[in-house]
């Protein structure tokens, strides 16, 4: 990454973030129904920020000038609880396909809240190229099956889940907002904290109704990869390419995400998609063409 400018570095940052955020989908569809999503989040939480403090730790240290105004990292660490213990919400009806489909909303949704915060535009080649890329999403997570896609109806899931997108939506330029110069991985750790400790409080009853000792294997290992891959991991990639994208590029990497979901679907031995996807593929790609060569008016 040495010889990348800082904007082609959020954008290697934000594709390394889909792949993993991709993995949500089919494992937080396996394990939904087995625990309640506050139990499972809060402990995720936890085990995310001792992960990423002790890569604090041992890179940039946590300085005392990031101890400033900690109710950022409560605003911050709340919004993004709301998305993932509604995405959990979500999962226990939607199919990860509709649920899929509720996320490629993420970008447009992000785009009014990068305007509303900080007044960033989004120029008529950006909104073209988000348009393409959520055609393009759309054609790949229904398999290029018009019938399945005019087939389409919003269940209480999908309505639940889109409300917890708006969340990650306003969580994006947020983090811009709030940065007062702290590193990614500090400013990471800080929000952690201040989830976990939302989230333990909110699901106290559920953590200790929950028979840890009982849960299925699906579930440990579930847990452990959105704690390190799908948390740890990817909170640190969303908050670096957020200091050096606008809003509307970072979550334009959204539409990946159901190219990424293909692959882990095929790696779980559930089949390849048909030739037709292909062209929905292409058009992501497109459109993330079109993003890359987008300069932003207002960074």
């Amino acid at each position: 990454m040495g010889g990348l400018s800082p904007e082609g570095r959020g954008h290697l940052a934000m594709l390394c973030f889909s792949a993993l955020v991709a993995g949500s989908f089919s494992l937080g569809s396996m394990v939904a129904n087995e625990i309640a999503p506050a139990a499972l989040n809060a402990v995720r939480f936890g085990i995310a920020a001792v992960v990423i403090g002790v890569a604090a730790a041992a890179t940039t240290g946590i300085p005392r000038a990031a101890l400033r105004a900690p109710w950022r990292y409560l605003l911050l660490g709340g919004l993004f609880a709301a998305y993932f213990v509604l995405m959990f919400e979500g999962l226990k009806t939607a199919p990860p396909v509709s649920a899929a489909a509720v996320f490629t909303l993420t970008p447009v949704l992000s785009a009014v809240a990068g305007w509303l915060l900080l007044r960033q535009v989004t120029t008529p080649r950006m909104a073209l190229a988000l348009a393409v890329g959520a055609g393009g999403a759309l054609w790949v997570i229904f398999r290029a099956d018009w019938a399945a896609l005019w087939a389409f109806r919003i269940g209480q899931g999908e309505i639940v889940y889109f409300w917890g997108c708006v969340a990650h939506a306003i969580y994006t330029p947020l983090v811009r907002r709030l940065n007062r110069g702290e590193p990614a991985v500090v400013f990471t750790l800080g929000m952690l904290v201040a989830g976990c400790l939302l989230l333990t409080l909110y699901g106290w009853g559920d953590l200790r109704a929950t028979d840890w000792a009982t849960l299925p294997p699906i579930v440990w290992i579930g847990l452990l990869y959105v704690s390190i891959c799908a948390s740890a991991m990817t909170f640190v990639l969303l908050q670096f390419a957020t200091l050096r994208l606008p809003s509307a590029k970072v979550m334009a990497y959204t539409y990946l995400t159901p190219t990424w979901v293909i692959g882990w679907e095929i790696a779980l031995g559930n089949g390849a998609p048909g030739g037709l996807v292909l062209v929905g593929i292409a058009m992501t790609v497109v459109a993330l063409v079109m993003l890359l060569e987008t300069p932003a008016r207002r960074r």
